[in-house]
């Protein structure tokens, strides 16, 4: 199997969570949501992580441990300037690499693999997780050939009438062939209204150098939600609160009320216990087996 890297993008401040804390530290269901990302990354068989860091750089690193390599953008100059700082950690090695934000905790190590897969069956210097939107407002369309690869991604203010029509829409994660990938990112230039290095133009570069790009479309758009605000937090809570209880439940544990009861996503509990309404289970809180937990504990 090809080395598999990836790139954990977690250099931003964050500014409209109005926090102090650093925007990836954020916690869903018990767990901040950098190390939410990291666990699936990890899940999909990626053994090289590189997190790069920006503010609040120690904080992250006492979260994630030894668990990833750490690179320092110093200056927050564009995702795609980013994931240059990785260049001396990977540039120049064979294999396949992942770029993914550290504020998607809701992304699944299923999903990340059949990403994964697709791109090496394609075999494409690039690919594109991308999602169909019912409203895509506001996302940039893939937009695809005649052979149902990437053509180009259109943003929102630059697309016709036609394009703006297109419901298959960018998520931000993507896998490159990792030689391909730091050969191109040199090629990025910074000529926009931001000055700023973008990723999506490593896209556009490789199409015109006539290489292969893909794009995989996930089952559920839900998935690539990214937490920029304290809104967007409480519906990724909230979506993964339900996922950790349909995961107890099929492992044979009984909740009585599952839309009212609160389990961290470290917690274990054994087959045939009881949950009643109410109960909030934190931390590394482990639960046997034939047990039952009364209504409002909190354990």
């Amino acid at each position: 199997m090809a080395n598999r890297f990836a790139v954990v993008l977690a250099a931003g401040q964050g500014t409209r969570m109005k926090s102090k804390l650093y925007k990836v530290l954020h916690k869903v269901c018990g767990k901040a949501m950098v190390e939410h990302v990291i666990d699936q990354v990890e899940e999909a068989g990626f053994d090289h992580v590189v997190t790069i860091v920006g503010h609040g750089a120690d904080s992250v690193k006492q979260v994630i441990g030894e668990r990833s390599e750490y690179v320092l953008q110093a200056e927050q100059l564009g995702t795609g300037h980013a994931v240059l700082q990785a260049q001396e950690a990977l540039g120049g090695k064979a294999g396949t690499t992942l770029v993914i934000c550290g504020d998607t905790p809701l992304l699944t190590s299923e999903t990340l693999a059949a990403l994964v897969k697709h791109h090496e069956s394609e075999s494409a210097k690039a690919t594109i997780l991308t999602a169909h939107a019912d409203n895509p407002f506001g996302y940039g369309r893939i937009i695809r050939n005649t052979e149902d690869f990437v053509e180009k991604i259109v943003e929102q203010k630059d697309a016709s009438v036609a394009e703006a029509a297109v419901q298959e829409i960018n998520t931000g994660t993507y896998v490159f062939d990792n030689e391909a990938l730091f050969e191109v990112l040199s090629l990025v230039k910074n000529d926009n209204s931001q000055g700023e290095y973008y990723l999506p133009d490593v896209i556009e570069i490789l199409k015109k150098q006539g290489e292969i790009v893909a794009a995989y479309q996930m089952a559920d758009m839900a998935e690539a939600l990214g937490v920029n605000d304290r809104v967007a937090l409480a519906e990724a809570s909230t979506k993964m609160k339900k996922r950790i209880n349909e995961k107890q439940m099929r492992n044979g544990v009984t909740l009585l009320d599952p839309d009212n009861t609160y389990i961290e996503s470290t917690v274990v509990i054994g087959s045939d216990t009881i949950v009643e309404p109410g109960v909030v289970l934190k931390g590394n809180t482990v639960i046997g087996e034939d047990c039952f937990i009364g209504a409002n504990s909190e354990i």
